[in-house]
C-alpha cells in the first residue's frame, strides 16, 4: 500500500511538472503516437501575439532621415530555451500610420539595411529578418563565419556579434549549426523539436512561426499602423513568403519572388501535407503578386497556374521576364514596391491580368491573343513561346533542372487591332512533335519613377512595369493533329542580329552591353555536325579584346577597332575552361554569351583559380552580323 502511495505521488509529481514545462514552453506537447499530420494540426493552439516580444536595440543610427536599428525579439521557447531573431528595423523618422512589410532573405542572404532603407524613404516600416543569422548594415555585418562564432559562443573573438540565436533548435542555413538540413527533411534529432517524426522539426515551420512573430513586432510599434502588414521575399524568402501568409490572416499583401510555388513533389507524404506550398497556398486569401521569371529553377513557371488555381484570393497578379533564371531587371522587380503601393497605401491601381487564349487551326501557324487591361496606357504588348519541355501531368513531376533554366523562350512581336484592345501573334513553332507554352507580357509606364532594392539588394529606378498572361500549353497531340505550318528543320544562321533580335538575348546587367541567349538549345539551331565551327563577325569603334562564351567554356577574340568587320570562326575544341580543357562536343550546349569579360568553368572539386579572359571594354558598344554555323 505504501509502494502504491509513492508511486501515485511520483506520478502526480511527473505530471506536474510536465505541466509547469509545458506552459512554459511555446508550443503545447500533444501524443507522440499521433504528432500533427496536415496543416491545421500543426499549427494548433499556436498564438503568435501571446508571448511577450521582449525587444532589445543592439544598435541604432540614422540615414536621410531615416531611423535605422538591429534588433532582436524572443521568438519563442522551445524545450527550455528561449529562440531570439535577430532583425533590421527602420522607418522615416517622426511618421505614424505607416505600413509595414516584412521582409524574408533567401537562401544565400542577408537581412540588408538597404531594403530597409530604401523602403523607409518610400514610407513604409521594415523588418528584415535574419533568420540564418547573417546580417548586413553599416558597421554591423554578421557572415556565416561569425554566425559560427555566436553560436559557438565565442564572445572573446573581435568578430563576434550578436545574432539569431534558435536555442536548442536549429533553423539556420548555409551553414546549419548540425551540419543537417532540416528543409527538404523532417528529422528527429537532438537538436528538433519533437521526438517523433513531425512537421515541427522542420525548418520551414520554425522559420515561419518566427515570421509571424515578425508580424507581431511589426503591429506592436508606435509607427506602424497594424492593419497594413504586408512580407515579402526572394527565393527561399519566397517560399517563407507564401507559408506566412498561409499561416496568419494579419497578412494584407504578399509578394513572392523565385519562391512558393514549386515545392509540390515531395515522396513524403508528411512534408507536402504540412510544409509543402499547397498547403500554404491554399489558404492565402490576401491580394498577392507572384514574381516568376520564365526560366526560373526554383518558382517554376509551369506552375503558376497550378498556384494560381489553390490560392483563395482572387487578387493575384504575374510577372514572368523572359530568359531569365532567379535574377530579375527593374521592370519586373518593381512589382513588389507597386503592389504594396495598391494594397497598403490605396495610392496605385495595378492593371487586371492579361487575358490569353491559345488559338489552333488545321493549315495556319498557332495564334495567340492578348487583351491587356487598358485602364493604363499599354506601352508595349510581347509574345514569348517554347518548345522546350516536358508535358508533365499537373502535380505528377517536373521538368529537369538544366531545361527549365536554359528552354529558348522565341519572341514575336504582336500585331495590334484599330481597337487597341486585343494583340494577335502568330507562333512559328519549331515541330509537331513538341508540346507549346506561350505567354504574354504587358508593359505599362509608371506615373514617376520608383527606386527599390531588388532582389539581392541593389538599387535600381525604373520608369515602366509589367504585368504577365498566364502561361498557354498546348500538347504535342494537339499540334499534330491540327498539322500547323513549322519553321524549317534547321538554321545555319543562328542570330542575324536584324529586326527584333536582342528579344531572344538578355542580360541582367543594365549598364554594360554583354548579352546571353539559350538560343542553341532550342534543336532548330544545333550545330550541324561534330565538327562544325560557330562564326561570328564583329566591328568595334576602338581596339578591345572580347569574349565568346559557352556554357563555362570561352575564347578571347582581339578586335582592331576602327569600325573594320572581322570574322572569327572556331570549333568546339577552341572553347576553354579554367583548366584549360576544350570543349569536347557541341551536343548538350546551352548558353552562349558575349561579353567584354567573362570567367571560365572551374568544375566542381578541382584543384585551381578561377580565370577570367577578355578586358574591360573602351569606346562604343561593339556591332555583330551573322552568328551562323559553317560545315
Amino acid at each position: 500500500m505504501q509502494k502504491l502511495l509513492i508511486n501515485i505521488i511520483l506520478l502526480t509529481a511527473g505530471y506536474f511538472l510536465s505541466y509547469c514545462f509545458v506552459l512554459g514552453e511555446t508550443l503545447s506537447n500533444y501524443d507522440y503516437n499521433s504528432p500533427p499530420d496536415n496543416f491545421e494540426a500543426m499549427w494548433e493552439g499556436y498564438n503568435p501575439r501571446t508571448e511577450p516580444l521582449e525587444t532589445e536595440i543592439i544598435k541604432q543610427w540614422e540615414e536621410d532621415n531615416i531611423v535605422l536599428r538591429i534588433v532582436r525579439y524572443h521568438i519563442g521557447t522551445f524545450k527550455g530555451k528561449a529562440a531570439i531573431m535577430a532583425a533590421i528595423y527602420g522607418f522615416p523618422k517622426g511618421v505614424t500610420n505607416l505600413p509595414g512589410l516584412l521582409q524574408v532573405h533567401g537562401g544565400g542572404q542577408y537581412a540588408d539595411y538597404r531594403a530597409v532603407l530604401t523602403n523607409a524613404k518610400r514610407g513604409y516600416a521594415t523588418l528584415s529578418i535574419a533568420w540564418a543569422g547573417r546580417i548586413s548594415a553599416p558597421g554591423y555585418n554578421v557572415s556565416p563565419n561569425v554566425v559560427k562564432l555566436f553560436w559557438e559562443g565565442k564572445t572573446d573573438d573581435p568578430k563576434y556579434k550578436l545574432t539569431t540565436d534558435w536555442g536548442a533548435l536549429d533553423a539556420y542555413h548555409a551553414p546549419s549549426r548540425n551540419g543537417k538540413d532540416a528543409f527538404p527533411s523532417i528529422p528527429v534529432a537532438e537538436w528538433t523539436l519533437d521526438p517523433v517524426v513531425s512537421p515541427r522539426n522542420n525548418s520551414w515551420f520554425l522559420i515561419t512561426l518566427a515570421g509571424r512573430r515578425g508580424l507581431t513586432f511589426l503591429e506592436r510599434q508606435p509607427e506602424v499602423d497594424g492593419q497594413k502588414l504586408g512580407v515579402y521575399g526572394h527565393s527561399m524568402g519566397g517560399k517563407l513568403t507564401v507559408m506566412i501568409s498561409g499561416a496568419d490572416k494579419r497578412v494584407k499583401a504578399a509578394v513572392p519572388s523565385c519562391g512558393g510555388i514549386s515545392d509540390r513533389y515531395s515522396d513524403d507524404d508528411l512534408h507536402f501535407a504540412t510544409v509543402s506550398d499547397p498547403p500554404s497556398l491554399k489558404r492565402i486569401s490576401c491580394p498577392i503578386f507572384f514574381l516568376s521569371p520564365a526560366n526560373d529553377v526554383h518558382g517554376r513557371i509551369n506552375d503558376l497556374e497550378a498556384a494560381i488555381a489553390e490560392i483563395q484570393s482572387q487578387q493575384w497578379r504575374i510577372t514572368s521576364s523572359p530568359h531569365h533564371n532567379h535574377q530579375d531587371t527593374p521592370e519586373y522587380e518593381v512589382a513588389t514596391q507597386i503592389w504594396f503601393d495598391h494594397h497598403l497605401k490605396g495610392n496605385f491601381t495595378t492593371p487586371n491580368t492579361p487575358i490569353s487564349e491559345l488559338i489552333l487551326k488545321k493549315g495556319f501557324l498557332p495564334r495567340l491573343i492578348v487583351k491587356p487591361d487598358t485602364s493604363k496606357k499599354v506601352e508595349s504588348v510581347e509574345v514569348y513561346f517554347t518548345q522546350n519541355g516536358i508535358l508533365q501531368e499537373r502535380g505528377k513531376g517536373k521538368d529537369d533542372s538544366s531545361n527549365t533554366k536554359h528552354r529558348f523562350w522565341k519572341f514575336v512581336n504582336p500585331v495590334e487591332d484599330p481597337t487597341g484592345k486585343r494583340w494577335e501573334a502568330e507562333l512559328p513553332i519549331f515541330d509537331t512533335s513538341r508540346p507549346l507554352w506561350a505567354f504574354a507580357n504587358v508593359h505599362y509606364a509608371l506615373d514617376s519613377s520608383v527606386v527599390g532594392a531588388g532582389y539581392y539588394y541593389g538599387s535600381y529606378e525604373t520608369r515602366k512595369f509589367n504585368l504577365s498572361s498566364l502561361l498557354e500549353v498546348v500538347s504535342a497531340e494537339e499540334l499534330r493533329m491540327n498539322k500547323p505550318e513549322v519553321f524549317p528543320s534547321f538554321l545555319k544562321i543562328i542570330e542575324p542580329f536584324s529586326g527584333f533580335w536582342r528579344k531572344d538575348w538578355f542580360s541582367y546587367n543594365t549598364k554594360k552591353w554583354g548579352i546571353r541567349t539559350n538560343k542553341l538549345y532550342e534543336p532548330k539551331w544545333f550545330a550541324p555536325n561534330p565538327h562544325a565551327r560557330i562564326s561570328l563577325e564583329i566591328c568595334s569603334e576602338l581596339p578591345n579584346k572580347m569574349v565568346l562564351w559557352i556554357d563555362g567554356y570561352g575564347v578571347e577574340m582581339k578586335l582592331l577597332g576602327m569600325n573594320t568587320w572581322q570574322r572569327f570562326s572556331f570549333p568546339a575544341s577552341s572553347f576553354k575552361n579554367s583548366l584549360g580543357n576544350s570543349l569536347t562536343s557541341w551536343s548538350g550546349i546551352r548558353e552562349l554569351r558575349l561579353d567584354d569579360e567573362e570567367k571560365l568553368n572551374l568544375p566542381r572539386g578541382s584543384e585551381g583559380k578561377v580565370i577570367k579572359i577578355g578586358s574591360a571594354w573602351e569606346g562604343s558598344s561593339p556591332n555583330f552580323r551573322n552568328l551562323r554555323w559553317l560545315p
